[in-house]
């Protein structure tokens, strides 16, 4: 009989690395809570029009990517952005002062093939600015998400940006970058055909060598910003540039979403080889009222968890506290060692059980094994009803004590004179 296994695209989180992903969370916690952003939760599946209508019937994410259930009605988030914008116009958001500040960690769900960092069930941090057009909000997204990435050891870092200008500049640009495709048709690949008519702009992203020399001559979309869009760009790069934050404008850089809107940006990562995005985002001023809401702009990034963690450096992971390591020798006082433990931990300290039927002298070992500063013995040959062995760890010294004292001395820090 096979051994039960995760389905392919999935995959566990041991102890050890949780303790790394706490570390983002508690990182992401403190520089998004101190810009002023509050934590939101939104569920883990939601009505499949939701992703259609706001991330865009064209995409591959809606064509081939997300996970819906039988009925069609359901999907499993493929990423967050429309959710949160869901939660914005559900509540009543627009009623408070704008921008709204939020940020979230959580899993996403695509069916895609699994890459490096890059799982079918995957975890994401990210941030949105909801209810400002100001390009300093765009800049702050930028910063915050390089402050989050700094503090968290990723290297090699590269970060790009550029414009989508407005949907109708797009629109417009869109006819002439459709008419250049069809002109070279024959040298793109059949994916790159496929989608010429619904979704031009994705040919920028394509690998295959033949469209990759096309794109290569083909209109720039930054070339036909409006005024009102070259204007706004040029303010985010000022104050980047005041930041002191360096980046690259790259008129290739298009999004996978359909949403985006003017700013658009992407941190990626050599210590992550070709798979090598970390983090990125835009602005998709247009999403509010796709799904049903006023005319609202925003301004927000994600970036994978797991992508993080594989380009972060050695992150310190702070160990569990063991104070008080309790052993019951004597199987009879097991209840009185549970006790014990439990009163300590009530008390402020970290106490942890003996379960494994160890002997004196394996207890003494485990307790140095998982760092305890006091190992507590209860039932020792010797010992009467009502006493315990307590040995500093630290000292290497042992007292007697009635059980009473355990907890005292533990909080103190010594063995009683």
């Amino acid at each position: 009989m096979s051994r039960p296994q995760a389905p392919r695209g999935t995959f566990d989180v041991l102890p050890e690395q949780a303790a790394r992903r706490a570390v983002v969370e508690e990182t992401a916690t403190r520089i998004l809570g101190d810009a002023g952003y509050g934590r939101i939760e939104t569920p883990t599946f939601e009505a499949t029009d939701l992703f259609a209508r706001g991330v865009g019937e064209a995409t591959d994410i809606v064509q081939k990517e997300m996970y819906s259930f039988d009925d069609g009605a359901l999907t499993l988030r493929p990423e967050g952005t429309a959710p949160i914008c869901r939660a914005y116009v559900e509540h009543g958001m627009h009623k408070l002062a704008q921008p709204v500040r939020l940020w979230y960690l959580g899993s996403y769900y695509r069916h895609e093939a699994p890459q490096a960092g890059r799982h079918r069930q995957f975890w994401q941090v990210g941030a949105e600015a909801i209810g400002s057009a100001d390009p300093a909000l765009d800049a702050e997204v930028v910063l915050l998400l390089a402050d989050l990435l700094d503090a968290l050891a990723v290297g090699g870092l590269r970060l790009r940006i550029s414009s989508l200008g407005s949907p109708e500049a797009r629109a417009a640009y869109r006819e002439r970058l459709t008419a250049y495709l069809r002109d070279h048709e024959s040298e793109l690949s059949p994916e790159v055909v496929s989608r010429i008519d619904h979704n031009p702009l994705r040919a920028f992203d394509s690998a295959h060598e033949g469209t990759r020399r096309v794109m290569a001559g083909a209109p720039r979309l930054l070339d036909a910003l409006d005024a009102e869009d070259a204007d706004h760009f040029a303010e985010v790069r000022a104050i980047l540039d005041a930041a002191g934050l360096p980046y690259e404008i790259d008129p290739t850089l298009v999004r996978g979403l359909d949403y985006y809107t003017r700013t658009v940006f992407e941190f990626t990562s050599e210590a992550l080889g070709a798979q090598s995005g970390v983090g990125g985002g835009g602005r998709y001023d247009r999403l509010v009222e796709l799904i049903g809401g006023p005319a609202t702009p925003g301004v927000g990034w994600a970036a994978g968890v797991e992508r993080i963690l594989l380009a972060g450096g050695e992150t310190p992971v702070s160990e569990p506290v063991v104070d008080l390591y309790v052993a019951p020798i004597d199987p009879a006082r097991r209840a009185e060692a549970v006790v014990l433990a439990t009163e300590a931990r009530r008390a402020g300290l970290g106490a942890q059980v003996e379960a494994a039927g160890r002997s004196t002298k394996g207890v003494a070992k485990h307790a140095d094994r998982i760092g305890a500063r006091f190992l507590a013995v209860l039932g020792e040959e010797g010992d009467a009803a009502g006493r315990a062995t307590l040995r500093d760890m630290e000292a290497g010294e042992q007292r007697e004590v009635g059980r009473d004292e355990v907890i005292p001395c533990a909080l103190r820090g010594e063995l009683p004179a």
